[in-house]
């Protein structure tokens, strides 16, 4: 395990190895944007803008770039397809916070809170929209498959998610179909169509299929951990929100496993009761805390981690290391991010 400072260090030189990248990605979504926005409502340009640049990670089109430079693309038309992937995932944070009723996303008024519902489901639409004619374009009918199996098991996830909702008996198998759905499958959909498109081999394909799973599962991990751990100040969201949501996350699910009855039944009316719920938040992390639900949450992420690093080995050449060096590095992060 990394010290804070040894972390700290490997985060900037993470940040410093990725920032060109993430750059040209930034100045690509802009530039295609302004084409495509050419004669558009003055409202969507608003809503876009304001919605893709207010922050973020560029995890998702980054992956696409770093696969297939891994599998020797040199072309620079490998952004134009990235792009496609954080067109998505910001349609599904637009529909997402609407569902949610969420008002706020990355420490700032969420999208649907800035301009109302239904113009944040109309931008979302149109960004989806777009990210499929972008990976029809680029890769095709293959990779286009790829994607809309990516973004149709995101559907499945929440209907998953939304059937199993205050399921207290909720099983750690039915927890990650759910986690496989709606995160860890587009991230495997990004470094498997980023190798696609560099005309990689079947075998170099599936390596970084399952690297990209294993990282998305991970990710989502620490996610629920921080929504219990995390400083709001840091996360840009208030802590707390999956406990008053009655969400099963993995922690409260491991913790109710492991917890002898009286503590379970604490547990459990502190999370079903909505007026325990309100002040119990603090009991019930303790509660989970003491029954080893997150020691054994960031355990499985990392065993996920190890699991998806390991493929890697395959990249074996000396034109490989400095990307299998940064998807190494990628992978650390998650496990250590704060935000």
């Amino acid at each position: 395990m990394e010290s804070a400072t040894q972390a700290e260090r490997s985060k900037q030189q993470l940040m410093a190895a990725i920032a060109p990248e993430v750059e040209k990605i930034e100045q690509v979504m802009r530039h295609d944007l302004q084409e495509t926005l050419a004669g558009a409502d003055p409202l969507l340009v608003e809503i876009l803008d304001y919605g893709i640049f207010n922050g973020g990670k560029r995890l998702r089109p980054l992956l696409v770039v770093l696969a297939s430079r891994l599998c020797g693309f040199s072309s620079d038309s490998i952004y134009g397809l990235a792009i496609a992937f954080e067109y998505l995932h910001a349609a599904t944070l637009f529909h997402d916070d609407v569902i949610d009723r969420a008002d706020m996303r990355r420490g700032k008024p969420s999208v649907n809170k800035q301009f109302g519902e239904v113009a944040a489901i109309l931008g979302g639409d149109f960004l989806h929209s777009r990210s499929m004619l972008l990976v029809g374009k680029y890769v095709g009918a293959r990779g286009l498959t790829i994607f809309c199996n990516a973004t149709n098991a995101m559907v499945d996830g929440e209907f998953l998610q939304l059937r199993n909702a205050r399921n207290s008996n909720l099983s750690i198998d039915d927890y990650y179909s759910v986690v496989r759905g709606k995160t860890a499958l587009l991230l495997a959909a990004t470094c498997e169509i980023g190798a696609l498109a560099a005309g990689a081999t079947s075998r170099q394909q599936e390596v970084l299929q399952q690297y990209g799973l294993g990282l998305g599962t991970a990710f989502q991990i620490i996610d629920d951990l921080l929504d219990y751990q995390g400083d709001a100040g840091k996360t840009g969201k208030a802590v707390g929100n999956d406990f008053q949501e009655e969400k099963m996350t993995l922690p409260l699910i491991l913790a109710l496993q492991n917890a002898g009855d009286e503590e379970r039944k604490r547990l459990l009316f502190l999370l079903e009761d909505e007026e325990a719920r309100k002040n119990g938040f603090e009991e019930a992390s303790a509660l989970i805390a003491k029954n080893n639900g997150f020691s054994l949450s960031r355990s499985q992420a990392e065993e996920l981690v190890a699991d998806a690093l390991a493929g890697l080995e395959s990249f074996s050449d000396a034109s490989s290391l400095p990307f299998v060096t940064i998807l190494h590095a990628l992978a650390s992060y998650v496990l250590s991010r704060e935000k």
